[in-house]
């Protein structure tokens, strides 16, 4: 079986990542899975996402990234799902992981994203700027008519339908 994902992480980036990890894993909050990772993504709760890169199939995780940057959340790779596993502190590996609140790691969490935006030559991800003017709204034009012009065809048609319409049978009681 071929290994679609292939990320090279720095060895000095994963032990930061590790140590991170393990010192939000004490302090913060931290969401498992590649499930949990993307609701707290699309919620934008992460404050930064994990992602193995030994994950078969790759599908699990393409999604991830593609998310991370619409929602202008930083996201990083992990070498291989058993190190992610053991960082947050499970038996098992994991396909991601999501920081939701960081905890006493908050300086080492911001340190992190900028060496990462460093490494990518683009600069720290940060929120996108929202725009302070709103839509205008759409009016609705409508024809300056009378009251009586627009009823009229109403009692018209009443009359009109209760000239066709017959008469009703009385009941014999």
């Amino acid at each position: 079986m071929a290994d679609y994902v292939k990320f090279s992480v720095p060895k000095e980036i994963s032990e930061a990542q590790t140590d991170l990890i393990k010192k939000i894993k004490k302090t913060g909050k931290i969401r498992v899975g590649a499930n949990e990772a993307t609701k707290a993504v699309e919620r934008k709760t992460a404050k930064i996402i994990f992602i193995a890169g030994d994950v078969t199939p790759p599908e699990i995780v393409m999604h991830l990234p593609v998310l991370c940057k619409e929602k202008s959340i930083p996201f990083t790779y992990f070498p291989t799902k058993a190190d992610l596993g053991t960082a947050a502190g499970i038996s098992v590996g994991t396909a991601a992981i999501a920081v939701t609140e960081e905890g006493d790691a908050k300086k080492d969490l911001e340190s992190l994203v900028k060496k990462l935006a460093e490494l990518s030559g683009g600069k720290p991800v940060k929120e996108k700027e929202e725009h302070t003017e709103k839509p205008k709204e759409k009016v609705k034009e409508e024809k300056p008519e009378h009251k009586e012009e627009k009823e009229k065809p109403k009692e018209e048609k009443k009359e009109s339908k209760a000239k066709t319409e017959k008469p009703k049978k009385e009941k014999k009681e």
